[in-house]
């Protein structure tokens, strides 16, 4: 950014439009309203390649079943892993709990104020640490997502995304989100500048005729970015096993899942639906077909119904396998393939959310 670019006239006016814009049109999301440090941390780690809308129900889930930082990390992974369940990258839900383990046993279960002391606590990167910090500290410090960086890049004429740019660029948006951060409220600041790339500086078609800052905006439209990687395309095929089970005079169902071994690389012991051997699954054999994508891959995923006795001769021998009730299942680390096929068979007795989050302690 250019020396005349960064007047104080021109920061000022721009940090005041900001924040203008944000006191007026700002989401009501519920992280928003609180200022603890451990209810910010959690609504940040969900909100990481999660789409707002799905992370809401699961955000007031997981607070509510573990409401401190000392609640989470005495629970088990595998309760943990299930309020997780749909958001996927799992990972991110492990280190959360390893992290809390972390605070409790050496800073007494209170997350560190500053956001250099955030960063040593493990899973929590530079981004996250600077949302915390700013947010629950007023710690004037910048928050820099990929929201933030298309504003910034589109206000600068800046043609190059991270991809393209590499270090320098990456360097060049830090520098300037430093620079323009208001150190009188810091946290407003950021979620101001999130919440404009999120809403009104759109990857595609953005909304300018309503941005609070076009008049400084270089580019006033789209700008150039790195191609996204291209989607892979693959086909599997899972079984739906039911069984009937008679308790205190009652018939209940059960369903068979699976766990996935915890040397797996991706979502390691989570519960699945059981494998096919064989992916090509004839239509009179096809119960119902669903779209999945994980990480670069897109899934066409069909499901058959298998009788108890067939299940162990069609589908692939994998990690340990349970018979599960129903109600149950509702409540277990499940991978959100597995969870989708449930709730679209309409087995699944209660809301995935409601359940997990009833879960006493």
């Amino acid at each position: 950014m250019a020396k005349r670019d960064l007047e104080p006239e021109k920061i000022a006016r721009l940090r005041r439009q900001l924040l203008e814009w944000y006191a007026r049109n700002a989401r009501d999301l519920p992280w928003r309203r609180i200022s603890d440090p451990y209810a910010i941390w959690v609504s940040e780690i969900m909100l990481q390649q999660t789409r707002v809308a799905v992370v809401v129900d699961r955000y007031q889930a997981f607070v509510a079943r573990f409401p401190t930082i000392a609640s989470l990390a005495v629970a088990p992974e595998q309760d943990v892993l299930a309020l997780w369940s749909g958001l996927g990258y799992y990972r991110r839900a492990r280190m959360l709990h390893k992290a809390a383990q972390y605070v409790v046993g050496h800073h007494q279960g209170y997350l560190p104020a500053s956001s250099e002391a955030l960063r040593l606590l493990p899973g929590i990167g530079a981004y996250t640490a600077a949302a915390i910090a700013s947010i629950a500290h007023g710690e004037a410090v910048a928050v820099v997502d990929g929201n933030v960086e298309r504003v910034l890049s589109r206000l600068q004429g800046w043609e190059a995304g991270s991809r393209a740019g590499g270090t320098a660029h990456k360097r060049k948006i830090e520098n300037l989100a430093a620079r323009l951060v208001d150190p009188a409220r810091p946290g407003d600041f950021n979620q101001a500048f999130m919440e404009l790339g999120a809403t009104v500086c759109l990857p595609r078609n953005p909304q300018c005729l309503v941005c609070p800052v076009v008049g400084d905006c270089k580019t006033q439209g789209e700008h150039k970015t790195a191609p996204q990687p291209r989607m892979l395309s693959r086909e599997v095929a899972h079984a739906l096993s039911l069984r009937a089970c008679r308790r205190q005079n009652r018939t209940s169902h059960e369903v068979l899942l699976e766990q996935r071994p915890v040397a797996q690389s991706v979502m390691p012991g989570l519960w699945e639906l059981p494998a096919l051997k064989n992916a090509a699954v004839s239509e009179r054999e096809l119960m119902m077909t669903v779209r999945h994508a994980i990480m670069q891959v897109n899934y066409s995923v069909r499901i058959r119904m298998v009788s108890e006795g067939e299940v162990e001769a069609i589908t692939v021998a994998g990690g340990e396998r349970r018979w599960v009730p129903l109600g149950e299942a509702a409540g277990m680390a499940l991978t959100g393939l597995a969870r989708k096929v449930l709730v679209r068979a309409q087995l699944l007795p209660t809301a995935p959310v409601e359940t997990m989050a009833a879960k006493a302690n």
